[in-house]
């Protein structure tokens, strides 16, 4: 407080979007004495402050300058800090060089792309998604705890909130692993569906293959293994079942398309009668409009 000039000096801790400005001038309403902000600093943005490695713009020039004539770039390294600097207040996703490409381009993060994982990652929480490199990808909100993400064998691990890295920084790698080359062929024999179901021409290696459970390595975490065993029971695919299932699929969908017609012709035959009665009323105000003027 500084009585003399009438100035008081105070921190807030807030979130993003908060306007100090008006805060400054309800607090003189409530005092009685009015008020106005005079000067505003942000000394912190998310858990880097002023007081971590603050440089002037000289240093940037000269850092540049070094760096272009001596090609040192130690000065440079020194000043700009990388994007990742910002981000360890986050929990980290590391994914697999074949996946990154795919996340660039908006794709969500499933249990094959998964490599490593860090310890208490709760659901719908904010997670870091990282290279191998530590290089930073993406955003993303966890759609699995720690423990799902040791014992699931398929599923969505995080949806995107926000890239990072430019797309095409690593090459495109999704449809050429060993399970994919061996799902497209099934599906050309015929022994899995055109979505890449199977049927009951799936070879029996193929569905142990994917109802065996198989768990991401982590080097965070530091968990027992599981057993787990006799959790999915083999169910045998009876192609009447899957006719009749289609039938019904398909009487539905003419019963919706013949529901949507009726009801546009019914609008159509609405809006029709609309134009004929709004027709009759002008016919009839021009017949009086007529009569009133020949009398």
């Amino acid at each position: 407080m500084d009585e003399e000039r009438n100035l008081c000096v105070f921190s807030i801790d807030c979130e993003a979007g908060t306007y100090i400005r008006t805060l400054c001038v309800h607090l003189g309403l409530l005092l009685g004495t009015g008020g106005h902000m005079q000067e505003l600093r942000r000394t912190r943005s998310g858990h880097i402050s002023e007081m971590d490695r603050l440089v002037t713009m000289h240093d940037v020039l000269d850092a540049q300058w070094l760096y272009e004539n001596e090609k040192d770039e130690t000065y440079l390294r020194r000043v700009i800090m990388p994007l990742e600097a910002a981000l360890t207040n986050y929990k980290r996703i590391v994914v697999k060089d074949s996946a990154v490409n795919a996340i660039c381009y908006g794709a969500k993060l499933m249990i094959p792309g998964l490599l490593r994982f860090e310890d208490g990652i709760d659901v719908n929480e904010i997670v870091v998604l990282m290279t191998t490199k530590g290089e930073a990808v993406a955003l993303g909100i966890a759609q699995m705890g720690t423990a799902d993400m040791i014992a699931c064998q398929h599923g969505v691990v995080a949806k995107i909130k926000r890239v990072i890295m430019d797309r095409d920084t690593y090459p495109k790698r999704w449809g050429l692993g060993p399970r994919a080359v061996l799902k497209k062929q099934l599906i050309k024999e015929g022994k899995l569906s055109p979505h890449g179901r199977p049927n009951e021409n799936t070879p029996a290696d193929y569905l142990a293959q994917e109802r065996s459970p198989v768990a991401p390595q982590s080097s965070f975490v530091a968990i027992a293994p599981l057993v787990i065993e006799n959790m999915v029971e083999e169910v045998p695919i009876i192609p009447e079942q899957v006719k009749e299932e289609k039938k019904s699929k398909r009487e539905r969908r003419k019963s919706e398309k013949s529901e949507k017609s009726e009801k546009s012709e019914k609008r159509e035959k609405h809006k029709k009668r609309k134009r004929e009665s709004g027709a009759a009323d002008e016919e009839s105000k021009k017949k009086r409009r007529k009569s009133k003027d020949s009398k």
